[in-house]
């Protein structure tokens, strides 16, 4: 039977530490290590049979998924509750449902590990963009992850108990300053900064993926104060990579929740714009999401306990 129509959806993240280090040429050079948490918004694509002569969809990353799975007889739409821009992994997420819907529409159910990877190569090989591994993963996969990031890549779920991930959703706060952001460039940058083995580039990304490995461990623990200590820690050594990595509103943003009680702050994705993940003090949610209220707009976090989704309805045999 044909399906009459498939839809997948994929979760954003928050990446807690180890960016950069799942980008080569690091990963086969030192090995990088990600720890990131999955979030209910969703990119979704819809994937329904068409009769020939079949138009190419027009949205760059769903043509290159659609000429990647063999550009099938289908019309393909694309939607998603993610900011672009943001540092979420807003087109990861896309890449992953596009990917798990044509697959599915072959009859294909393929690995999370295998759709990362397809959704990732589509993404960096297909349409030439700048990227690492952990956006396709947490898509794919869903939950907390410790990513270790060499030659391949290997997952780890992170087992976060009710507790913690009520904790984690009461505490943690993502905002959105509304300022664009381009990763790709930013990569480049800091890439280009250690191949030319520059020091302060070279240790804050050796120091990154040692907290990414700290921060997993706080998860499993249900630790939120010192996974918020770490989230500080990772923000030093993040905005050191490269002067671009902050802005004014983003230091702004770090003074104004550190005075009302914030334990850690930092800039999601590549940085230079998009969203801030703010860890607050158990008994200053309500001055942080203030302060934040105030020169941001809030998001809703919410941890995917599930990767990517699918839902098929019945068509003709």
């Amino acid at each position: 039977m044909t399906p009459a129509e498939i839809v997948a959806s994929a979760p954003a993240r928050v990446d807690l530490a180890g960016g950069w280090t799942d980008v080569a040429p690091y990963t086969v050079e030192v090995g990088g290590a990600v720890c990131n948490v999955a979030i209910e918004l969703r990119a979704i694509a819809t994937v329904t049979p068409a009769d020939p002569p079949v138009t190419p969809p027009t949205d760059a990353l769903a043509n290159a998924a659609w000429q990647r799975a063999d550009a099938p007889p289908v019309t393909v739409r694309l939607r998603s509750s993610i900011p672009l821009g943001a540092g979420l992994g807003g087109s990861s997420a896309a890449g992953v449902a596009l990917a798990a819907a044509l697959a599915a529409f072959r009859g294909v159910r393929h690995t999370p590990q295998a759709l990362a990877e397809l959704s990732r190569s589509t993404e960096t090989e297909t349409l030439g963009v700048a990227g690492g591994c952990q956006d396709h993963y947490a898509a794919a996969y869903g939950g907390a992850l410790m990513l270790r990031c060499g030659a391949t890549t290997s997952a780890e779920s992170v087992p976060m108990r009710d507790d913690t991930i009520a904790a984690f959703e009461k505490r943690a706060m993502i905002a959105y300053t509304g300022e664009s952001r381009m990763s790709s460039r930013t990569i480049t940058a800091v890439l280009d900064a250690y191949r030319a083995g520059e020091t302060q580039t070279c240790e804050s990304l050796a120091t990154m993926a040692a907290l990414a490995h700290d921060m997993a461990a706080a998860l499993r623990d249900g630790d939120i104060d010192h996974l918020g200590a770490l989230l500080a820690r990772q923000w030093t050594a993040q905005r050191a990579l490269h002067p671009s990595i902050t802005t004014p509103l983003i230091e702004r943003i770090v003074f104004g929740v550190a005075q009302a009680g914030a334990l850690g702050t930092k800039a999601l994705g590549a940085s230079g714009g998009g969203c801030v993940l703010v860890i607050a003090r158990a008994d200053r949610v309500a001055a942080v999401r203030a302060v934040l209220e105030a020169q941001a707009t809030l998001l809703p976090l919410r941890v995917a306990r599930h990767g990517v989704l699918l839902h098929m309805t019945g068509g003709a045999e």
